[in-house]
């Protein structure tokens, strides 16, 4: 049987690991970022990612939460006009940084009075979805490799006579595919996409 002297040992004081291990504070910074051409200031905690701040703090949804672990592409957004998968970046690193995601993405070269970019259009007109889960990035990834290959990047796809000459890159099918094999479509919409982005290009 206890004492009231063993009892009182065992009482919290105030001084031991409880009160060493009160919540620190969350550190945070004021970060600007500009998405789809509208700059937004927001106070973010150091770990948030750019697609949690886009989905969460500023209401769009067009880029999805798939893998969390940038395997599967659905999070893609363009930043400074490069592709990039939204899961893996840093909010708070991505401070000043051109943001464009599937919902601003009409807004860019090519946009006409329906509201829709090219790529949207070529989309809909080839049934280059099912589910739709993976299309937001998919749009993104598209427009970004358009623009890759326009600037003369190689993939692994192209052929070693076109390195030799400086220039754009002709998207071909085989082109099409290994730029966009970082996108999954779990539907298996793939030829209805190479179709959609090669109307796009000719």
């Amino acid at each position: 049987m206890a004492s009231d002297a063993d009892a009182r040992q065992d009482e919290p004081t105030g001084t031991g690991t409880g009160a060493a291990h009160e919540a620190a504070p969350v550190p945070s910074s004021r970060v600007t970022l500009r998405v789809n051409g509208t700059s937004h200031v927001l106070r973010l905690d150091h770990r948030v990612t750019l697609l949690d701040a886009l989905r969460g703090h500023l209401d769009l949804t067009g880029a999805k939460k798939g893998c969390d672990h940038g395997q599967c592409g659905a999070c893609t957004v363009l930043v400074d006009g490069r592709r990039a998968n939204s899961c893996l970046l840093l909010a708070v690193a991505q401070d000043g940084a051109d943001i464009t995601t599937v919902e601003g993405l009409a807004d860019g070269p090519g946009a006409a009075g329906d509201g829709l970019h090219p790529l949207q259009r070529a989309f809909l007109r080839r049934d280059a979805y099912q589910c739709g889960f993976c299309t937001p990035g998919q749009l993104c990834s598209a427009a970004g490799a358009i623009e890759e290959a326009a600037a003369g990047h190689p993939s692994h796809a192209t052929p070693a006579e076109s390195l030799a000459e400086p220039g754009p890159v002709p998207l071909t099918a085989p082109e099409i595919r290994e730029r966009l094999s970082g996108n999954l479509c779990r539907c298996g919409a793939y030829p209805r996409i190479v179709d959609a982005v090669t109307d796009v290009i000719a």
